[in-house]
């Protein structure tokens, strides 16, 4: 959550809206400081007790202090007298891996750590700050994401297109809709998955409890969230953890993250998912020692967008793309091969 400001407006108009949730039917009463710090990323207790003590905090139109319990169906919004800053784009001369480029997109390959674009928390060094000071009058999405055709987050690696005329805009953003793109990602997570390949169907949504989760609503919540497949082929069994395949059909947030925890078999050092603790394997002391050396090589999920396809915008030619699984990721591979060769797994 940003600074507050000392002194607002006191007209809503000249006001600027962060934040907006409407409560879960089935939540219980909660501090609405303790309720926003679980639906705003990056965000601590202190601001949010300053925002609502500056009256920033609204609640069905109505500011309240943070005090205030939360109950189902309350319209919460946190205002604020200056834009969000992630609305506030700003080139910046960050350097970045383009593996092709022509006169209607290019595709990049997308370390991990870099962010896609601006938002609550990391405003600056993004991809889009390194597009708009590389290219001008890049076309906005329906989002008002300058070139963005699609996402992947901050600590997945590998592959994006970007559009650079509001033709190849149309064209790309139509094709991730209908389907037609062909995106492969290559994950380890945990585990040993029990088949070799196998399609994961589920809607996505929101975490009703936690904001900064998605989660998989079933056949009777269908209602709630969108729909979402995944198919994923096994390519190396570790011993507690799997190396696989996963190819999107659709294009939900977190969804591989979300729909692999949901069969049992959350990504390795997937923090927001729980995939930072030993799900699988012994209570050796070597053992933990060994998981623990393999999450400082390999420091965030183990997610690699690895190969991207679609048809070019404007020559109808249909493009693949493949990158390389990334060091961290492949150092992490290599330490479970060879403690797979020494164990009875």
């Amino acid at each position: 959550m940003e600074d507050y400001t000392p002194q607002l407006p006191d007209k809503d108009d000249d006001l600027y809206e962060h934040h907006a949730f409407t409560v879960d039917k089935g939540q219980a009463p909660l501090r609405i400081d303790k309720y926003l710090m679980n639906f705003v990323e990056n965000a601590t207790r202190n601001k949010i007790q300053a925002a609502a003590k500056n009256g920033s905090v609204f609640v069905n139109n109505v500011a309240v202090k943070s005090n205030y319990k939360v109950k189902p169906f309350d319209a919460i919004r946190v205002l604020f007298a200056h834009p969000p800053f992630e609305n506030l784009l700003v080139g910046e001369d960050i350097d970045i891996d383009v593996i092709y480029e022509d006169d209607e997109l290019l595709v990049v390959n997308k370390p991990a750590g870099m962010v896609v674009h601006p938002g609550h928390g990391n405003y600056s060094g993004t991809l889009i700050n390194a597009l708009i000071y590389r290219l001008d009058n890049l076309p906005n999405n329906s989002s008002e994401r300058p070139g963005l055709v699609h996402r992947i987050d901050k600590d997945t690696s590998g592959l994006l297109v970007v559009a650079k005329t509001e033709q190849a805009m149309a064209h790309l953003s139509l094709q991730f809709a209908e389907k037609t793109s062909k995106r492969e990602y290559i994950a380890i997570v945990w585990g040993n998955i029990k088949e070799e390949e196998g399609t994961i169907e589920g809607n996505i949504g929101r975490h009703p409890k936690n904001r900064l989760q998605n989660t998989v609503f079933l056949d009777d919540e269908a209602d709630n969230g969108k729909p979402a497949v995944t198919h994923y082929k096994v390519l190396e069994r570790l011993g507690y953890v799997t190396l696989v395949s996963c190819k999107l059909e659709t294009g939900r947030t977190h969804q591989i993250r979300v729909h692999m925890k949901h069969i049992g078999h959350t990504l390795f050092n997937d923090e927001r998912y729980g995939g930072e603790k030993i799900l699988k394997g012994t209570t050796f002391t070597k053992y933990k020692q060994f998981v623990e050396n393999c999450f400082k090589v390999l420091p965030r999920q183990a997610l690699h967008a690895k190969t991207l396809g679609f048809t070019h915008p404007k020559t109808g030619e249909f493009m693949q793309f493949n990158t390389a699984i990334p060091d961290d990721m492949q150092l992490c591979i290599e330490k479970w091969k060879t403690y797979t060769k020494h164990q009875d797994l």
